[in-house]
């Protein structure tokens, strides 16, 4: 694990400082994503930045790690460098949306992917998991295998973020239809594995007795796992997970996570610049709306071995 991680974390010193090639036609396009640390955002601005030299634009990757200053900083440069397009992960829902006007106003359109805006008609399109159709997917798998009488606790992301919200009322729509699960617990970790493993220690030790936890992305769940096994508990508690990364869905083989569900991110990360390109070219994007929901999918032992590459499954 220490060597996986040690890997991430070198791949994402090389995709913040990637240096965009002089001999693209048709010119720079920018992509900003939020943490390559994490394996979900390394693949969002990996497969973004193939597919943009696929179609002959240099780009460049950078990454704001949730700061909206930092944001509007890789925003300047992205203006000063003549970027054709901006393919951005937003910070904050609402905290983004200046930075995004501010690229609008240098007449360099914007495709948003991942986390949404507060705010419809700034961005050229917006493609995001079905977050809500996720969630619901994860809970009916969590409550089959974690049953419907327990206590439970959930780890939730940063406030900030609406794909938090969305994931955490969705577990809620589906869990509180049985009576005899109980909430007992609930910390936000913030997407962090490090902060899931000590909001699980701390949950775990108000809370000894409970059968399962639920989280919202796999990263807190990850944590969750080494607090659990660190304290003897792991085979006595579920956990589910979701985002589908590589060490979720080698949690799942193991036994060690019940599930995850699997954002689609290669998928829209990949269109995202499809349309960027299709509206530089043409003016419009291809697409039917702004916002586009990109269906997720739960990752069980059943399929879990269906993986060809990090966030795709055989069909």
């Amino acid at each position: 694990m220490f060597t996986k991680r040690l890997f991430i974390a070198a791949a994402a010193m090389a995709i913040t400082t990637f240096a965009a090639p002089t001999w693209a036609d048709n010119g720079l396009m920018t992509i900003i994503v939020n943490d390559p640390s994490n394996p979900y955002w390394l693949t969002e601005g990996q497969v973004a930045q193939k597919a943009a030299e696929k179609l002959g634009y240099s780009a460049k990757v950078s990454a704001h790690k949730g700061d909206t200053n930092t944001e509007s900083q890789l925003i300047d440069t992205a203006i000063t460098n003549k970027s054709k397009a901006i393919i951005l992960d937003p910070a904050n829902a609402d905290g983004s949306v200046g930075s995004v006007k501010k690229a609008i106003a240098a007449n360099i359109p914007v495709f948003i992917i991942n986390a949404e805006l507060n705010q419809s008609g700034l961005a050229k399109a917006q493609l995001v998991s079905n977050n809500a159709q996720g969630a619901a997917v994860g809970a009916m798998e969590w409550v089959k295998q974690v049953g419907d009488t327990a206590n439970y606790v959930e780890l939730v992301g940063p406030p900030s973020d609406n794909n938090a919200a969305t994931r955490a009322n969705g577990f809620d729509t589906v869990l509180s239809q049985y009576p005899t699960l109980k909430k007992v617990g609930q910390e936000v970790a913030n997407w962090d594995r490090t902060q899931g493993f000590n909001k699980m220690q701390s949950l775990l030790q108000a809370n000894p007795n409970i059968k399962g936890v639920i989280s919202g992305n796999d990263e807190m769940a990850l944590g969750a796992i080494a607090a659990l096994k660190e304290a003897g508990k792991l085979n006595q508690i579920k956990v589910g997970g979701f985002d589908g990364s590589p060490d979720a869905v080698d949690a799942v083989k193991a036994g060690t996570l019940a599930y995850t569900v699997m954002q689609p991110v290669a998928q829209f990360a990949q269109k995202a610049v499809e349309q960027a390109d299709s509206f530089l070219k043409t003016g419009k994007t291809g697409a039917a709306s702004e916002k586009q929901l990109f269906d997720c999918i739960l990752i069980t032992k059943e399929n879990a071995g269906n993986f060809v590459s990090p966030f795709v499954l055989k069909q």
